[in-house]
């Protein structure tokens, strides 16, 4: 660890969603660096799980039900990890899941339930824990966000509006908390194989029938042409994920934001250096979006 964030100063990170995917490898990575991981998500039966893998392998991980759309649940959970703990040293928002549909097709309930976990969850989180950090003058927040959150793919509107948002909130943060000594970091991952794209397909059954046979139908099927192809090829890990999270925790000059998965990494200098149009032409090329 570095000289600013060693095993003295930075030693409990809450981690929502960190019992699944990207934030459970994030999980047992931290935790095997010697950290004090409260993992917490709704699903008791991947909390069990987690817990059950942190015994067989000694690691200090504890989980906690929390659920981040429910202000009563925040607050437990945060309660309960301070009155265990003593202090948050990180908190990363990580809990999130995603829309596929076309934006005629997905209704403004889908919409709201998208933002309600990924954006206002995430403020609902950092509100509980920022006066502790902010009393101590010192922590780190680590925002999720994704390659989604610079381009827009088709479809995949409500995600990437959230991620954006995500994008938005966490610009000012960093300003309004480096009086504070409070660094704010944005993780920006690719395509990473993990359960939200079965979640993804899931919550288009709402509209599928619209998505086989509606206007919009080609563009389904290309775009699940797309993700099969995508799996196939890709060679990037929530692992791979959790090391980057790692260097940002521990940089002593972290960052505002990293990208994750070479695809990732490109995506941001395209878009600098790209019109908007190429951009575009390069975007439905992508996902065989035609006239």
């Amino acid at each position: 660890m570095s000289a600013e964030h060693d095993s003295q100063t930075v030693r409990t990170i809450l981690i929502t969603g960190g019992t699944d995917g990207l934030g459970k490898a994030a999980a047992l990575l931290l935790a095997e660096r010697g950290y004090r991981i409260f993992a917490t998500g709704r699903s008791a039966e991947r909390r069990a799980q987690l817990d059950a893998l942190a015994l067989e392998r000694k690691l200090p991980i504890e989980t906690l039900e929390m659920d981040v759309c429910d202000d009563a649940s925040v607050q437990r959970g945060v309660f309960e990890v301070l009155a265990k703990a003593g202090a948050i040293d990180v908190l990363m928002n990580n809990a999130g899941f995603a829309y596929t549909g076309a934006v005629e097709d997905m209704t403004l309930e889908n919409y709201r339930h998208q933002f309600e976990t990924n954006f206002f969850g995430l403020i609902r989180v950092t509100h509980a824990v920022l006066p502790h950090m902010r009393e101590r003058r010192r922590g780190r927040i680590i925002m999720m966000s994704s390659v989604a959150g610079i381009v827009t793919a088709p479809l995949q509107s409500a995600y990437s509006a959230s991620k954006h948002a995500v994008e938005a909130l966490s610009n000012a943060l960093r300003h309004e908390l480096y009086p504070f000594g409070i660094r704010t970091v944005l993780i920006e991952p690719g395509y990473i194989l993990t359960g939200i794209q079965k979640i993804a397909l899931d919550l288009t059954k709402g509209y599928e029938e619209r998505a086989k046979t509606g206007p919009y139908a080609g563009m389904y099927r290309s775009v699940v042409t797309r993700a099969k192809g995508t799996r196939k090829r890709m060679n990037t890990t929530p692992e791979d994920c959790a090391r980057v999270i790692l260097r940002a925790i521990e940089s002593a000059r972290p960052k505002a934001r990293y990208g994750v998965t070479p695809l990732a990494v490109a995506v941001k200098w395209i878009k600098r250096l790209l019109p908007d149009s190429a951009m575009d032409a390069m975007v439905r090329r992508l996902y065989g979006v035609t006239r």
